[in-house]
């Protein structure tokens, strides 16, 4: 499918410039007839440009139009002024068809390949276990890995707790300070919580947007709190470290955590609305 709307696209591209060369030979071959010539020529190109923007029965209407109004001047000049029906009066009544069928055959590749492209997308979106900017696994694949945590803590009663954080006032430091300076929050937050689990822990970017992070933790809610207070010291440093800083500006985050249990989170989803309503304790 793909194979046969790129042939199409490049076929009506191929033919719209054969077109034009074609139009352009005609126009330059009568000195007499260079201002009539012209005057179709831009017609025809004005019906074609409407073609694109809007449908090909619009174009077929303004073609019909046209075929009426230039074969009536044509007839007329034939009857009532005696002349002669040439290649010149046959020409533009078949070239300007012609433009529309190409532009139309042109748009309608362009528009397959757009969809499919806005298809693939969306598929793209939809399968990425990484979240493009920080490399971290993603809600998807959080989803997939928290299932499995789960029933491993089911079946060897090993604690698992969900630690989510996020920056307090992102949305106020958003319309303060540059892109460059929020990717770079965001780059130190997401090297500190690596730097603050062990091996066997996990960390996804459960949120782009306003960012929030996701620790899997193998350990109990007590073993939670020393995360946090090992990442809140780690960012006091960072914070102390810039202060000299022109461009200073201060990280600090909200952190909330929520212990496995098998009847109160029964599905990772639920499991990190708990987490987050944790958060809301955090001031």
């Amino acid at each position: 499918m793909r194979r046969n709307t790129s042939l199409l696209s490049d076929g009506g591209f191929l033919l719209l410039f054969i077109a034009c060369f074609v139009c352009i030979v005609f126009t330059a071959r009568d000195p007499n007839l260079y201002l009539h010539n012209i005057i179709f020529l831009n017609v025809a190109f004005l019906i074609a440009i409407v073609t694109y923007f809007t449908t090909i029965t619009t174009g077929l209407i303004l073609n019909i139009a046209f075929v009426f109004g230039y074969g009536t001047f044509t007839i007329y000049q034939t009857i009532v002024q005696g002349g002669v029906v040439t290649s010149q009066s046959y020409f533009w009544l078949i070239m300007t068809p012609v433009f529309t069928a190409i532009t139309w055959m042109f748009t309608l590749a362009s528009k397959q390949l757009q969809e499919e492209n806005e298809a693939l997308q969306k598929k793209n979106a939809s399968l990425a276990t990484m979240d493009e900017s920080t490399n971290l696994k993603n809600m998807l694949s959080f989803q997939k890995d928290a299932t499995v945590f789960m029933a491993l803590s089911d079946r060897y009663k090993i604690p698992l707790t969900l630690l989510v954080l996020n920056v307090k006032y992102w949305n106020e430091l958003r319309r303060m300070i540059g892109e460059e300076q929020l990717n770079a929050a965001v780059y130190n937050i997401t090297a500190i919580s690596q730097t603050s689990i062990r091996a066997n822990d996990s960390l996804y970017m459960l949120s782009q947007e306003n960012p929030t992070w996701g620790l899997l933790l193998f350990t109990d809610r007590d073993g939670a709190d020393i995360v946090m207070n090992r990442l809140r010291s780690r960012l006091a440093e960072i914070n102390e470290s810039e202060r000299s800083t022109s461009n200073r500006f201060e990280l600090n985050l909200k952190m909330g955590a929520y212990e496995y249990n098998r009847e109160e989170t029964p599905t990772p989803l639920e499991w990190i609305t708990r987490a987050r309503k944790e958060l809301e304790y955090d001031v």
